[in-house]
């Protein structure tokens, strides 16, 4: 039975336009890198401690040659991207099952112009390795500027029963301007080290505890800084900010399935360096990070949209190019950077809900099964929604290319009008609740939505005054999470952890196609 919401104007809508109505809400909840306890869990697997990050934080800052790992097509390819001062005829990885790399097979890629830093142009190169084996340890080298890179390894998954971590809005960078315990109030510079190195902590946390992990997907924000007026210092910054996240040991064994979320979209740092297979270039209004894209793996398709383009037929021409191109895949996965169904303050009854009457439908048309969100910094799902089977507006004055500026909530202004605010209201309570069942649900109607909070630490935001009847569960610790998803033939089930501690904040949550 379909349980539709009958909630009209309540608290937790007026809270949140009042916020929207004002402009942006700043936030005071960060972690502070030099008062977290390194815990043993983090050092067992590596994590420097604090004065030795400070130390070597001048070399990891201005190291721009990082490599990136990033899934293939499917789980046959895996795909690389890295900068370079010299400009390759040719991007070149080998690849061998042997440590000592005798036997290995040479990919070549492309070698681009990319980004100018500090008056040093940097060419961005990207390869595919293919033919890749399940269950096997491979090792790789990189040929930078005309050297080998030392070799690094990594393990292919199982494809019919994998596991992958998804985590929320790294966005290094994002404690700008706030004190830390050693009496700094943070400048860019400072604020990229303390959220690098949280991220280094959370990834060796997570993979100490969940070594089965077999990549990582993000919903987007990898990095604080935008750049948009592409000044040469703010360039440099955003480069820095990169260099922090891609700084993580773990990232050298560990593929990335990221987003492009609204702090990474102003530039084309992100493009140059994800290699994301499958673009959708035919995207009508795209931003300057690039497009959204597809992959699979084993039986599910994931289909990772640019949410920063609120043009929703571009999302939807993409799930359908997906969908043709995999029609018999099980499991059918969005990723998104805004949420359009969270239960943060700052966003998800402003900015976020500005898609919800375009998204949900074509969602529903679909089959799409998860949706993962990030953007709000809070920790949230939902139960199983499904679009209310009416018509409703599509906001079509407020669609703009891309994302305009960091000012969030761009119906601020319309806010202000009691008349568009009340017909705004009314629009985007457009879902039904099609199912509330918790804990394991066997083939159940509608979709589920989560939405991830801060993976490092860097920017909490407050939960919405009052829960939302969409939402199931939800929390706000002030501590950075990651979640670990498991998918089978049959089965879906996601687990969210405190990265400190490692211990469960939420229950498990599954879904069983029987």
């Amino acid at each position: 039975m379909l349980l539709k919401s009958k909630k009209r104007l309540t608290a937790y809508v007026v809270a949140a336009l009042c916020v929207a109505s004002t402009g942006f809400a700043a936030t005071e909840h960060w972690n502070d890198a030099s008062t977290t306890p390194t815990t043993v869990v983090a050092t067992q697997a590596g994590d420097a401690n604090w004065e030795q990050w400070k130390s070597s934080w001048k070399d990891i800052q201005d190291d721009y040659e990082q490599v990136s790992l990033a899934p293939g097509k499917d789980a046959t390819q895996m795909n690389l991207a890295w900068y370079s001062k010299d400009k390759a005829k040719a991007a070149e990885v080998r690849i061998s099952t042997n440590e000592d790399m005798s036997h290995a097979r040479s990919f070549l890629g492309t070698s681009k112009t990319g980004t100018v830093i500090d008056d040093t142009q940097y060419y961005t190169n990207k390869v595919s390795v293919k033919d890749l084996k399940p269950d096997t340890t491979y090792y790789y080298q990189v040929k930078i500027d005309g050297q080998w890179r030392d070799a690094q390894s990594f393990k292919t998954g199982n494809p019919d029963n994998f596991t992958f971590m998804y985590v929320g809005d790294p966005q290094i960078g994002a404690s700008k301007g706030q004190t830390s315990s050693e009496g700094n109030k943070q400048d860019g510079e400072l604020a990229t080290r303390n959220d690098a190195y949280n991220w280094n902590k959370t990834l060796n946390s997570a993979l100490s505890q969940h070594p089965e992990i077999n990549f990582l997907v993000s919903p987007g924000d990898q990095i604080n800084e935008p750049a948009e007026d592409q000044s040469a210092a703010k360039i440099k910054l955003q480069e820095q900010q990169y260099a922090g996240y891609l700084s993580a040991k773990a990232l050298r064994s560990l593929p990335e399935a990221t987003s492009i979320g609204n702090h990474d979209s102003m530039t084309t740092g992100y493009q140059n360096h994800f290699n994301v297979p499958n673009p959708f270039t035919e995207e009508a209004n795209p931003t300057k990070a690039g497009h959204g894209y597809y992959y699979t793996y084993g039986n599910a398709l994931f289909i990772v949209i640019n949410a920063n383009n609120y043009n929703a037929a571009d999302h939807e021409a993409l799930i359908k190019k997906a969908i043709k191109a995999n029609p018999n895949t099980k499991w059918r996965i969005v990723v998104m950077h805004q949420d359009i169904y969270g239960s943060g303050l700052d966003h998800s009854d402003s900015d976020g809900i500005l898609m919800r009457t375009q998204l949900t439908p074509i969602y529903d048309a679909n089959k799409i099964d998860v949706v993962l969100q990030g953007h709000d910094h809070t920790y949230a799902r939902t139960y199983q929604l499904s679009s209310d089977g009416q018509q409703h507006a599509t906001f079509d004055e407020y669609r703009v290319k891309g994302q305009q500026g960091q000012s969030h909530g761009i119906l601020n202004e319309a806010l202000k009008d009691s008349t568009k605010k009340e017909a705004y209201e009314s629009q985007n309570r457009c879902y039904t609740i099609a199912d509330m069942q918790q804990g394991t649900l066997h083939n159940p109607k509608g979709v589920f939505y989560m939405s991830s909070n801060s993976a490092t630490g860097s920017k909490f935001y407050e939960l919405i005054p009052q829960q939302q009847d969409y939402i199931a569960a939800r929390s706000q610790n002030w501590r950075p999470t990651y979640s670990v998803v498991h998918i089978t033939k049959d089965t879906f089930s996601i687990d969210t952890y405190d990265a400190e501690t490692g211990t469960p904040i939420d229950q498990t949550y599954s879904i069983v196609k029987d």
